[in-house]
This record gives structure tokens, C-alpha cells and sequence, in this order.
């Protein structure tokens, strides 16, 4: 008998992204800043109350973006957490900074505010909180250290779209912010990111830099009558086949939200009794934070082989999978960064962490199935 594979992810469609492509063809504008664009960054503005919303290739770029836009340069530094993607650390050690990698808490795995103050020093740029599982930092915290210190706050909510932390949207509450539109996170164009500049002041030069570094936008808008060079940049901008895609998901962002939501709610449930008998640690999320049902994942006791149960579910045609190997122990990441302090956490935990399938569309007979292979594999 054939075991029906249960995928680790699958791709969304709502059903009116290839109208919408058709549409930005029949329209005659396939570049980028075209009229689905447009849409985009006004849903993502109101939505979030960012200031200006820029579109971009990927989150990574969306990152390049605001690391030009700070100046960041050769010897400076930014504290970030080791678990997390490459992206996070690269976009400032292109610009020649050292990234400083500090420990997580271990309820939510994100960057330990309390940990920040005192790997700050005269070098210290930004600080870059990443809203892991789109549960958010504390950013209260984070906010008042960056305020004393003079520093720039930059999110990385790649996995934080529809989520926020005590009502206020993630990616909308630093200075900058940027979110990942990837085939893997809740709202997709396959390839895709923004920009969501908060500061006011650093508008202008954002649009110049992401449209390689011309005023080209304000020349659209009529308020110049020829655009040319002005600053550093590069082409950072998507196409508008790209933004047609995406708008087709965000018109759906509250549905798709609440349907993942209800996925995650499920898995919590199923799971509390492997918790209860110390097989596993399921999710915390803090009161403060509502997460968006991004992805569900648990971590192993710590005499229970990753490894070995990982390749059962695959045996068992489940795609469950681990995540981050953490950038300081990563040859670029001895390489072009350095620890502050103890990073136990970060290391123990990484290694314990497992992530189930989840994506919209999952069934609630499926996610029987992947608790109930994990149960057996557990138990034994």
C-alpha cells in the first residue's frame, strides 16, 4: 500500500493570481511600480501603519535596502541572533560590518533583550531583532536600549506578516523592517519581500536607493521633470507580474491568517499530551505577542536523536524538517562575525528543534497522522 505523502509545505493559491498577471499584461506594464504595485504598498501601509512600503525581490534584498540606507560601513557593528537565516547577517557584512551574534531566550527563541546592552559598543550601528515563527520580540525593550544608545532598530519579520506585538503590526515598529513574500511563508509571490520604512526621514532616499539610485519615483509623480543619478543603489524593485501575484494573496491575508491559525491551534492541542509526559516542549507564545500561525514547531527532549526521528517521519512519508544551523558556528560566520557572550541556548535548542508540515489546506486527518507516526516514534 502507497503512503499519501504529507508535504512540509505547499503553496497557497487563492485562485486569482494568474487573472491577476493577465490583468498587469493586458495593462502593458510588466516592470516593476506598476498599478498592482501600487496596490500592494497601500494594503501593506494601511494594514501595518508603516510610513512607506517599498516592494522588493526578497526579504534578503529588503535587508541589502536598509543596510544601504543606514550607511552601514567597514568596521561597524550590528547585534543580531545567531538563529537565524544567512540573510539576516549577510546584507550588513556586505557593507563591511561585523555582525554580533547574541544568545536567544529560550520560551519564544528569539534575540534576548536583556542580553543586548552589553554587547553594545563605541562600534554599534543596529540592533535586528528576528520575529522567530512570527512570534514577536520584545520590543519594548529593544526600542528603549536602541533610544539610549543612539542606534537604529531594523526588523527582520521574514516569517512576521499579519502578526504583531501588543497591537502594533511586526516590521512596523523599528526604524525599518522587511517581510518575505517566499513560497514557504503565509502570504507568497514565490520570490518576493518589502521594505516598510517607519522613519519618515529616511522615505526619499529609500525610494532612490531601491530604483538604482535615481529620483526616478518622484519623477513619475511629475515632481521633477527628468530623472538621473543621485546616490548609491541598485535594482531592488520586483516585477509587476510579481506584485499581481501577491496582490491576489494579500486581498485574502485575513482568511488566509485564520485558517493557519486554526491549523496551529489544532497541532496544540494534539500535542499537549507529549508534552505533559516530557517527550517534547511544544511552542510559548507571551501574552503580548499574537503570532500569525506561521509554523509549528517542537523541541525534543534532550536525550531523544533528532536525526533519527526525523528520518522515521520520512520513512513515513512525512516532510517534517529541522531549521537554522546557527551562523556562529557556520565557517562565514566564524569567518566575517563574532559571539558576545555564552550562546548555550542558541546551541542546545537549535538542536532539538523539529518543524511540522503546515500550510493551509492541511487536514485535520493529516495532522492526526503526523502526531500520531511522532507518537509511536517517540514512545519507543
Amino acid at each position: 500500500m502507497t503512503i499519501e505523502p504529507i508535504h512540509f509545505n505547499w503553496p497557497y493559491e487563492t485562485g486569482k493570481e494568474l487573472g491577476y498577471m493577465a490583468e498587469a499584461q493586458r495593462n502593458h506594464h510588466l516592470s516593476g511600480d506598476g498599478s498592482f504595485t501600487k496596490r500592494c504598498h497601500r494594503w501593506i501601509e494601511e494594514q501595518t501603519g508603516c510610513s512607506k512600503a517599498l516592494l522588493t525581490h526578497s526579504c534578503t534584498s529588503a535587508l541589502d535596502l536598509s543596510a544601504l540606507l543606514l550607511d552601514i560601513e567597514v568596521g561597524d557593528e550590528v547585534i543580531l541572533p545567531s538563529y537565524t537565516f544567512v540573510s539576516t547577517a549577510n546584507a550588513f557584512v556586505l557593507r563591511g560590518a561585523v555582525p554580533v551574534f547574541v544568545d536567544i531566550r529560550e520560551d519564544t527563541l528569539n534575540l534576548d533583550e536583556r542580553l543586548i546592552e552589553a554587547a553594545i559598543t563605541p562600534r554599534t550601528r543596529a540592533i535586528v531583532p528576528v520575529h522567530y515563527a512570527g512570534v514577536s520580540c520584545e520590543m519594548d525593550s529593544m526600542m528603549t536600549i536602541a533610544h539610549r544608545h543612539g542606534l537604529k532598530v531594523i526588523e527582520d519579520a521574514a516569517q512576521g506578516v499579519m502578526a504583531n506585538y501588543k497591537g502594533r503590526a511586526l516590521g512596523a515598529i523599528g526604524d525599518l523592517g522587511s517581510f518575505s513574500f517566499h513560497e514557504t511563508k503565509n502570504i507568497i509571490s514565490g520570490e518576493g519581500g518589502c521594505l516598510l520604512v517607519n522613519d519618515p526621514a529616511l522615505t526619499s532616499r529609500a525610494e532612490v536607493i531601491r530604483e538604482k539610485g535615481t529620483d526616478r519615483g518622484r519623477f513619475h509623480r511629475g515632481e521633477v521633470d527628468k530623472y538621473t543619478w543621485q546616490d548609491l543603489g541598485s535594482s531592488l524593485l520586483p516585477s509587476d507580474l510579481t506584485a499581481a501575484f501577491l496582490w491576489a494573496q494579500l486581498e485574502e491575508a485575513q482568511q488566509i491568517t485564520r485558517g493557519r491559525l486554526a491549523i496551529w491551534r489544532r497541532y496544540h492541542g494534539m500535542l499537549e499530551i507529549l508534552e505533559q509526559q516530557g517527550l517534547v516542549r511544544r511552542p510559548i507564545v507571551p501574552p503580548d505577542c499574537q503570532h500569525n500561525g506561521h509554523m509549528y514547531y517542537l523541541l525534543l527532549a534532550p536525550e531523544i536523536d533528532r536525526h533519527e526521528v526525523l528520518q522515521e517521519l520520512k520513512r513515513n512519508g512525512i516532510g517534517a524538517v529541522f531549521h537554522y544551523v546557527p551562523l556562529h558556528s557556520s565557517p562565514a560566520g566564524m569567518r566575517f562575525g563574532r559571539p558576545h557572550g555564552d550562546l548555550s541556548l542558541t546551541t542546545t535548542l537549535s538542536q532539538r528543534l523539529i518543524r511540522l508540515p503546515m500550510w493551509l489546506g492541511l487536514s485535520e486527518a493529516q495532522q492526526q497522522r503526523v502526531v500520531e507516526v511522532l507518537e509511536v516514534i517517540l514512545r519507543r
